[in-house]
């Protein structure tokens, strides 16, 4: 599946930290995790850290996939706001998941600070009206944060237009976000669990699987069998083809990122901004000072269109970005375009699915809280690995699709 367009940012930047090899061998373990991006990356260092012995394999290089193309800005707040989950699943279920979200953004800082050499900044989110029929909305859902403790402000027309430069109805101020460089934190974590014994190994595809008693056996594309007590299957938007129920729909998200640029970015230096529109601009800033934009989601699911699009988008988010933020030269240096998934109520999946047995576990981190839910799913699994409740175990699970 070819998962992004363009020139994305993060492997540029970068370059290809680390070299992992294919797997030649047959190998025994408690737990394979297929996909070295941002989730399987988190998941393995959860089950590490768990004492369990871990092989995670990519058909790609690590963080090759989705991650490279990843904006990386981590929110508690999620596509689907507090008060439209509260009417799907009630307002207990929907303010642990807010709730959830809040405190992964905390657990990756620390992550990443243990790691070093991670690109790693809390920030603030500011989120904006789009429209002014949005404001009540707005006003609202601040309203109903504030109820369960998490801490919002609610802004005036006047307040964003002076201290932000913003010219909207309202908008809702959180202290709690964050920005980061995917890339650095997959090959960090994945060096870590290797001086740790477990295995990584990229370029080493699986061709199938298949359950057994007391756990699952994985065969590579090389031949190689892989005996494991559970398998993790962190494919991203690959994994759905292993389902025959549809559980999310397929889509294209763009993005770019301009040169870097000197002196203050002025809102930007410390909050993210992104609009109540769906599908919504975002922008936020990267450790070298650049501007990093994106949106313009669309229903394309096949590569040649989406590739075909990424100059065209770029513009489009330019000319949007420029009207905010007028004082800033936003053109595009690097831009790019990824697949993405989204569920209906913008949830992940975490966990077994009917259709392969409680051995076979999916981790599908889906919506725009991709490495937030990937933080929570790393300790869901851990959780269901080690015979454990965990409290999102149910909401975050193919449970819920019976609920709607």
């Amino acid at each position: 599946m070819d998962l992004k367009s363009g020139t994305p940012f993060w492997a540029i930047r970068n370059g290809l930290m680390t070299a992992f090899p294919k797997l030649q061998n047959n190998v025994e373990c408690d737990v394979l995790i297929v996909g070295a991006g941002i989730t399987g990356a988190l998941i393995a260092h959860a089950m590490s850290n768990a004492g369990l012995n871990v092989c995670i394999v990519d058909k790609r290089d690590v963080a090759w996939g989705s991650t490279s193309a990843s904006t990386a800005l981590l929110q508690y707040e999620i596509d689907t706001e507090m008060q439209d989950l509260r009417s799907l699943y009630g307002e207990a279920d929907a303010v642990l998941a807010y709730r959830a979200c809040a405190t992964a953004i905390g657990k990756l800082q620390r992550l990443a600070t243990s790691l070093r050499s991670v690109d790693f900044q809390r920030m603030k989110s500011l989120y904006y009206a789009s429209h002014w029929y949005h404001r009540q909305q707005l006003i609202d859902e601040g309203e109903l944060r504030r109820q369960h403790g998490l801490k919002v402000k609610t802004l005036s027309r006047d307040t964003l237009k002076t201290s932000y430069g913003i010219d909207a109805a309202t908008g809702l101020l959180s202290e709690v976000g964050a920005e980061m460089d995917p890339y650095q934190m997959v090959h960090q974590l994945l060096r870590k669990l290797r001086r740790a014994g477990g295995q990584v190994h990229d370029h080493t595809a699986i061709e199938s699987f298949k359950p057994k008693r007391g756990g699952v056996v994985a065969t590579t594309d090389g031949g190689c069998r892989i005996d494991a007590k559970y398998l993790v299957m962190a494919a991203g938007y690959e994994n759905e083809r292993h389902l025959d129920q549809k559980v999310a729909s397929n889509r294209s998200s763009y993005a770019y990122v301009t040169d870097t640029i000197t002196g203050s970015l002025g809102v930007l230096d410390d909050t993210l901004v992104w609009e109540s529109a769906r599908p919504y601009l975002y922008l936020r800033r990267t450790g070298d000072n650049r501007v990093l934009l994106g949106g313009e989601d669309d229903d394309i699911d096949v590569a040649v269109k989406r590739d075909a699009q990424v100059g065209r988008k770029a513009s489009t988010l330019q000319r949007k970005a420029e009207k905010l933020f007028p004082q800033l030269d936003l053109s595009p240096a690097f831009a790019w375009a990824g697949t993405f998934a989204e569920t209906d109520d913008g949830l992940p999946f975490f966990g077994a699915h009917e259709q392969h047995g409680p051995r076979v576990l999916f981790a599908m981190a889906y919506g725009g809280n991709g490495i937030t839910y990937s933080q929570i799913g790393s300790e869901i699994l851990r959780s269901t690995v080690q015979g454990k409740a965990h409290a999102l175990s149910k909401l975050f699970s193919f449970a819920r699709l019976d609920r709607k």
